[in-house]
């Protein structure tokens, strides 16, 4: 509109050329600046062209080429070699390595065998397999990404929303001082009615705030847009920039820094107590458990050997302590050292739990109705890029914590071969949010990764939550950040790139206000033209556009 008007007066004076000059170059600076923000909206119609549109749908021997929209629940689909995957579903026939790129932003081929998961818009590499297709085709992981990515672009930073509530006032404050400017300089500077006109208009031009405007949102829908092309799901602007001041973050143990699939290496009963008859009792109990390590300890007697589990007469879990079970007559009390009584399971076997917990392992203890009467000592395994992933997030300044409901020793060992600076040991579930809420004291923007399972309130509570995905729909609804593979190296890329983006939004709004302010002198001291102010304003934008747009490369 103050292009429109500027134009129309500068035509009114006599300056026709430069009217018609300025009704070009802004034409021609749109049809730019159009085109730069469709760079970062093809980023997502290319991802969006991965869904394959048609799919070969097996009945009985007879194959038919049929469109996704018809497809169903339950029908069995064939994927060739070098065909893209269409629609999620698992394995009932077959073996091929699948490339899932599109999904967790790695393009390392994941081997797909019988019974595994596989999902839309990933590439078959190697081997022909039949699918079962187990979600309707709106609904796969892929949609639903593609999804979350245009919600997140439409979704705007706090940094935007006051960039738009500003332009308004500034824009008022324009049309306020050019209207002062349309009768000042006569009078007080001596300039003639027409060269008083002609500044005034000039400065409708320049004051224009179109690159404050655009310093922004360029910068963060290329930002969202190449995270999503990395496996790096930003759910909207408002986390980006968040993340681009993180000062601490807190890791859940299990699961996060750890493969989450601990192994029995230990098993220590009391002497008057036969190993094979505990671990019997220990597996029968624990196999109807939600206990985080019961599905560990029933695996490895069943692994052991050919050993008959029994029905437990009753069973009751305890969340965050262990399980309580009737069995032949006996009650049983199988978890924590709180569980079953901290002072009897210190002196059990003369205090062995100790050396096993200092070695990082997770004990079990086990007691009936006369005390303790044995333990298992489990081992989770420390992700391979977790101490690198640490690392990197400590260089770059940020307070790295790790919350586990291990004991302090077990902990401490953890700790110390991830090399977290610190540790909050013997934490319960529910107590993690507290803890998130005490790190919030005492650090400005603090993150919590966990598996968006276990860990939904704790990742609300945190400034900016982020989930292990692994494909999960559960990690895409509860966290604020989402990694598709569980990559621990990736929230340092995820920390890196808001950085990034946040430093050039602060590099193109200096460069707006300063280009403006130099505009506006050049105008008052009468060395610049009309053709020229719109020149060096929509240069201006579009630069900064082009800015933007760099992170698309990042």
């Amino acid at each position: 509109m103050l292009m429109i008007i500027a134009a129309i007066g500068a035509a009114v004076i006599g300056y026709w050329t430069e009217g018609a000059m300025l009704i070009f170059i802004f034409a021609l600076s749109g049809a730019l600046e159009t085109y730069t923000m469709n760079k970062s909206n093809r980023e997502i119609s290319a991802l969006m062209n991965l869904q394959p549109q048609e799919a070969t749908r097996l009945i009985g021997d007879q194959e038919e080429i049929v469109s996704i929209s018809d497809l169903q629940i339950g029908d069995l689909l064939l994927v060739k070699p070098g065909e893209r995957v269409p629609s999620d579903g698992i394995v009932v026939s077959g073996q091929t390595t699948i490339d899932q790129a599109a999904i967790t932003g790695e393009s390392v081929p994941v081997l797909k065998q019988l019974d595994d998961e596989v999902f839309a818009g990933t590439v078959n590499v190697k081997g022909a397999i039949t699918i079962k297709m187990t979600k309707p085709s709106a609904e796969t992981l892929f949609q639903k990404i593609i999804q979350l990515v245009q919600t997140a672009q439409s979704e705007k930073s706090p940094s935007q929303l006051f960039i738009e509530r500003f332009e308004g006032t500034y824009v008022k404050i324009v049309l306020s001082v050019v209207a002062v400017m349309l009768f000042l300089p006569h009078y007080v500077l001596g300039w003639s009615w027409t060269e008083t006109f002609y500044r005034a208009m000039i400065l409708l031009v320049v004051a224009s705030p179109c690159a404050l405007v655009a310093s922004i949102t360029p910068a963060s829908l290329s930002a969202i847009s190449n995270g999503a092309k990395k496996g790096i799901l930003f759910k909207g602007g408002v986390h980006l920039e968040r993340l681009s001041h993180l000062s601490a973050i807190a890791f859940d143990k299990t699961g996060t820094l750890t493969k989450g699939k601990p192994e029995v290496t230990n098993v220590i009963v009391r002497s008057d107590m036969n190993e094979q008859e505990f671990l019997i009792k220990i597996a029968s109990i624990e196999r109807q458990s939600n206990h985080p390590l019961a599905q560990s300890i029933v695996d490895f007697v069943k692994n052991k050997q050919e050993l008959t589990l029994v029905q437990p007469d009753s069973l009751e879990d305890v969340p965050g302590y262990g399980v309580i079970g009737s069995l032949q007559g006996d009650t049983w009390k199988i978890g924590k050292a709180d569980f079953v009584g901290k002072e009897d399971a210190a002196e059990f076997e003369n205090g062995i739990s100790s050396t096993l917990a200092s070695e990082g392992k997770t004990i079990v203890y086990a007691k009936d109705q006369h005390g303790i009467v044995g333990l298992l000592a489990l081992k989770d395994v420390v992700r391979t890029e977790a101490v690198d992933a640490v690392k990197s997030l400590k260089e770059q300044g940020i307070h790295t914590v790790m919350i586990t409901g291990d004991s302090e020793k077990t902990a401490e060992a953890i700790s110390k071969e991830c090399a977290v600076d610190e540790y909050i040991a013997e934490c319960l579930p529910e107590a993690k949010v507290d803890k998130i809420k005490a790190l919030k004291e005492k650090f400005p923007t603090v993150s919590m990764v966990g598996d968006g399972i276990n860990d939904a309130p704790a990742l609300a509570t945190a400034n900016v939550g982020v989930a292990m995905g692994e494909g999960t729909d559960v990690a895409l609804e509860t966290a604020d950040i989402v990694l598709m593979k569980n990559d621990l190296s990736k929230i340092s890329d995820a920390v890196a790139l808001s950085r990034r983006m946040n430093s050039i939004v602060k590099q193109n709004v200096i460069f707006s206000i300063a280009v403006i302010f130099l505009l506006i002198c050049s105008n008052f001291f009468q060395v610049l033209d009309m053709p020229f102010g719109v020149i060096g304003h929509e240069g201006s934008t579009i630069l900064v556009i082009l800015n933007g747009l760099r992170l698309l490369k990042s």
